[in-house]
């Protein structure tokens, strides 16, 4: 399961394979421990999966490649494919273990691998979803005690929750809820949506009015030749969709603010409780939210962590792979920017439904990158 070559620094021989070797036997071993089954999931994974869940930008990420069974993918990490496996065959509830290496593509002159192991533990399991959370947690940090390592945590929940309560129409959140793994088209679309609304309603109002009188044909005519490959059916949907936003309302003030300090929310976790209760007051919808992670404070607590000292940023997470959509965390090695984090991990029930056609399950998971944790316990014996 685990080559003969290392991902983080090229290859890798004698002594330092053995040691790559040693200490992903020791994670497996104690992921394990926890009620998890091994597998290895392949390498290769139907692009149009991958494809459908994070759209075209994905090829910029992965490495691909085809055969007669249509269009592949290397798989950028264990997540999804983990996911197949469990909603293809897996009983209920489950547990899984792995290590293995994963691909992806980087800019150029970049120093990140390409190509690096990822060991990891997924648990599938109905019941008790802040229990599952901390449960996950306490085994990376058990996997981690004597690393030097700082944790951060954060809930892409109760940002999805602000969302889904704000007092606007289903396209506008669904657009919303598409970028918030984006922070700069998210918070472009929010200007559009609140401040700068009007201005763009006042630009637009030729082209909703000449679709109205249907004169569009006549417009893109006078426009010159057509240019790309948009077709005047695509024109008139989008005239369609800006008609239905230049009469739906902007977000007033109070909600972008509300929204932005939702998301501004950085301080202990159990600060960052106090401060997200104040926060619902104003915001009713996210009530739910905020009894979840209150939820999951108690049961980090019970798992052996100092939960209301653990570091929380709503931020964290919305650069990832956009799966999570609850609690995550992760591992960073501070002092250390040559490094990846060591570990992260976090909840995924949407995707098990996704993937599963429908029928879900709630799941949550981490992963522990096992050649950055050798570099940065190297001499600490």
């Amino acid at each position: 399961m685990v080559s003969d070559r290392a991902y983080l620094k090229g290859a890798r021989v004698g002594a330092g394979l053995e040691r790559l070797r040693a200490e992903v036997a020791r994670l497996l071993d104690i992921f394990r421990s926890g009620g998890a089954v091994l597998v290895e999931p392949e390498a290769l994974q139907p692009a149009e999966v991958l494809l459908d869940l994070y759209g075209e930008e994905i090829r910029a990420r992965a490495f691909m490649a085809s055969d007669d069974r249509g269009e592949m993918m290397l798989r950028p990490d264990f997540t999804v494919p983990i996911v197949r496996l469990h909603m293809d065959s897996g009983a209920e509830p489950a547990r899984y273990a792995y290590c293995g290496p994963v691909w992806r593509k980087q800019e150029a002159g970049s120093k990140r691998a390409r190509e690096y192991l990822q060991a990891g533990f997924e648990v599938f399991e109905s019941g008790d979803p802040a229990r599952s959370d901390a449960e996950v947690m306490a085994l990376i940090a058990r996997a981690l005690d004597g690393a030097p390592v700082d944790f951060v945590t954060g809930d892409m929940g109760l940002v999805l929750a602000a969302i889904d309560a704000l007092a606007t129409n289903p396209a506008r959140k669904a657009a919303l809820r598409r970028h918030v793994w984006r922070p700069a088209k998210f918070h472009a679309l929010l200007r559009r949506y609140g401040v700068e609304h009007a201005g763009l309603v006042e630009r637009r109002a030729a082209m909703i009015l000449a679709r109205d009188e249907g004169r569009l044909p006549a417009m893109a005519a006078a426009a010159g030749p057509a240019i790309g490959l948009r077709t005047l059916e695509d024109i008139d949907w989008r005239a369609g969709r800006l008609a239905i936003e230049a009469a739906t309302p902007a977000l007033s003030a109070g909600e972008v603010d509300l929204l932005e300090a939702v998301l501004g929310v950085e301080a202990p976790s159990g600060a960052a409780l106090d401060r997200y209760r104040d926060l619902s007051a104003g915001m009713p919808g996210l009530r739910a939210a905020v009894d979840r992670f209150a939820a999951r404070l108690d049961a980090l607590e019970a798992a052996g962590l100092d939960a209301a000292a653990l570091p929380f940023q709503a931020s964290f997470g919305r650069t990832a792979l956009e799966y999570y959509d609850g609690f995550v965390f992760g591992a960073v090695a501070p002092g250390r920017p040559d490094l990846p984090a060591i570990a992260n991990g976090g909840r995924y029930d949407a995707l098990t439904r996704v993937l599963g056609r429908g029928r879900g399950i709630p799941a949550v998971g981490a992963i522990i990158r096992p050649e950055a944790l050798v570099a940065l316990t190297e001499g600490m014996e």
